[in-house]
């Protein structure tokens, strides 16, 4: 046998799978500076007459982690109803897409996470790229390397940024076809008026220059089916809603103690919201360098509003911010619906 045989009957070496490019928008200014940001506005939120902690510090690694395991209980029905509406319809999305030339969009994934949601949709959409977005920095750098392993001829981009600040993405980003991708009803963390801008900016040509927009909402239900999906049995979204008091303490270098507090979620129904709030259990002092708050018995910080929409009011809104072409897909149930909405 010669030598040539014996190479040709080896195994082709597998070609290395591609890094997803990856930038760090987070740190915009110096460190200390941008730290001084972070300081600045925890600090004015808890020294605030009513004391409130913006939901985007929830997302540490752990308070990943934790909503991860969120969207895996039984109560937590937007996760799964949203799912389950992208499989029965993805390929209706796909061909509303391509009625708009977006056969191979560039498929912007707001909050991102652990892009689970993406890599379901991706066979259908066929993105010419993926550009996953979150504050969460490290955890979505582990989770775009682990999709390009999934999809390795596809060109991923990943942005580590709190885009909730504004949509100014890195030069990488095409800005040809632009779908925005928003699931998980993460729309409802922001106000009203605050949806609206945050709408308007994505559809903006000079600024976000969408061309669409998938947008998952959670929609109005019984007052029971919402807080217990906010309040699960077993405990996990308490533990998530303190676990941003040890994230405020790694910032601040507090001295928050989560055995003095308890997580309270109720439904606002004349504001339309879920509110989650932490609960001073008894009197306490909250120390940080040059500053302290005292806390009676009772007091709260508000750490996060959602707000439930019905399918009219949020068509008017979308139409409201400058998109038309609106359609939305729903469970039979219609506690949710995932929105279609083009620029």
């Amino acid at each position: 046998m010669k030598l040539h045989d014996t190479l040709f009957d080896l195994p082709l070496a597998t070609p290395p799978v591609p890094t997803p490019r990856f930038y760090n928008l987070c740190p915009q200014d110096s460190p200390g500076r941008q730290a001084r940001t972070v300081t600045g506005e925890l600090t004015e939120g808890l020294m605030a007459e009513a004391a409130s902690v913006s939901p985007k510090f929830f997302y540490n690694p752990l308070g990943s982690r934790l909503f991860e395991a969120i969207t895996a209980l039984d109560e937590y029905y937007p996760t799964r109803t949203e799912a389950a509406i992208f499989e029965a319809a993805s390929r209706q999305m796909a061909r509303t897409l391509a009625e708009h030339g977006l056969s191979h969009p560039c498929l912007i994934d707001l909050g991102a996470g652990n892009c689970a949601k993406a890599m379901a949709l991706i066979p259908h959409l066929h993105p010419r790229q993926y550009v996953p977005v979150d504050i969460s920095v490290d955890f979505l750098r582990d989770a775009a390397a682990q999709l390009q392993h999934r999809f390795p001829a596809l060109d991923i981009v990943g942005v580590g940024m709190d885009f909730s600040a504004g949509l100014a993405l890195p030069d990488a980003v095409q800005e040809r076809d632009r779908v925005f991708f928003y699931p998980g009803s993460s729309l409802g963390n922001f106000q009203p008026a605050q949806a609206l801008a945050f709408l308007r900016h994505m559809a903006d040509p000079a600024r976000g220059k969408a061309r669409g927009l998938l947008l998952g909402i959670d929609l109005v239900k019984d007052r029971a089916t919402l807080e217990a999906a906010y309040d699960d049995a077993l405990g996990v979204t308490a533990a998530f809603n303190k676990n941003l008091l040890l994230n405020v303490n790694d910032l601040l270098a507090a001295d928050f103690d989560v055995r003095q507090w308890r997580h309270v979620a109720l439904f606002n129904a004349a504001q339309s919201r879920i509110e989650m709030h932490l609960q001073a259990l008894c009197n306490l002092t909250a120390r940080w360098p040059g500053h302290s708050r005292r806390f009676l018995a009772g007091e709260r910080i508000h750490t996060e509003s959602s707000y439930k929409y019905t399918a009219e009011s949020m068509t008017a809104l979308l139409k409201q911010a400058g998109f038309r072409h609106i359609r939305h897909w729903s469970d039979p149930q219609d506690w949710f619906a995932v929105f279609w909405a083009a620029v």
